[in-house]
């Protein structure tokens, strides 16, 4: 008898006990569906979208420009009568000498060939003509801010922001602003825009924007 009414209380005071932990279960799981939902409709912070313009800019590939040494002879890819070739040389980077047939003996200077080796991004190559093939990035694109976030619904946002290049020192050569590029006519500075690579490097920054949407707890770019 005795056994049984002391089983009958541990009965009754272990009851509450549950009760309790499934009550405090069910508040934790509340706030955090709360929480979850609140965080679900939370516009787009500017930091955020900074954090992903930055991303997306540090992405894409820089500017980068090609030329050749050696004999270069016209052909459908390589036109050594272009303004490229004479503008790498006003620039002290390359020595041009006519060859037959509208060629050019293309030689690479010491002071072209120490600017260049001192880029992180330069690569040569021997071609099969007997060409060498450079490559040498101009400029990089950075973040300068964001202009603006606009929600559009709760799960979707597009962003407008400013960004500029940072050129490097053979950036500067082929900058649209500077006074080797504005020693060429008219003509010569479009084609150096068109086909060279040569861009306005030290102008004012660049207004763009990027679509996001909601992904998770996060966001990211919209593929649309």
């Amino acid at each position: 008898m005795f056994e049984a009414e002391v089983e009958m209380e541990r009965r009754s005071s272990f009851l509450p006990l549950v009760l309790m932990m499934c009550l405090v279960a069910a508040i934790v799981g509340l706030a955090a569906y709360v929480l979850l939902e609140v965080r679900g409709k939370t516009p787009l912070s500017a930091q955020q979208a900074s954090a992903i313009a930055s991303a997306a800019i540090a992405g894409r590939s820089p500017a980068i420009i090609h030329f050749r040494t050696g004999l270069v002879k016209p052909s459908e890819d390589e036109k050594p009568g272009d303004p490229n070739y004479r503008l790498l040389e006003k620039a002290g980077i390359v020595k041009l000498a006519k060859a037959a047939g509208g060629s050019e003996v293309v030689s690479l200077t010491p002071a072209g060939e120490r600017l260049l080796t001192g880029l992180p991004s330069f690569k040569k190559e021997k071609e099969a003509d007997g060409t060498i093939l450079y490559q040498a990035a101009l400029a990089q694109r950075q973040l300068v801010g964001i202009a603006d976030v606009t929600m559009i619904g709760d799960n979707s946002a597009t962003v407008e922001y400013t960004w500029k290049w940072v050129p490097n020192p053979l950036g500067e050569v082929f900058d649209a602003s500077g006074s080797l590029v504005k020693g060429f006519n008219l003509w010569d500075r479009q084609t150096l825009i068109n086909k060279y690579q040569v861009d306005f490097y030290t102008g004012n920054p660049t207004k763009s924007t990027i679509p996001l949407v909601r992904n998770g707890r996060g966001w990211k770019i919209s593929a649309e």
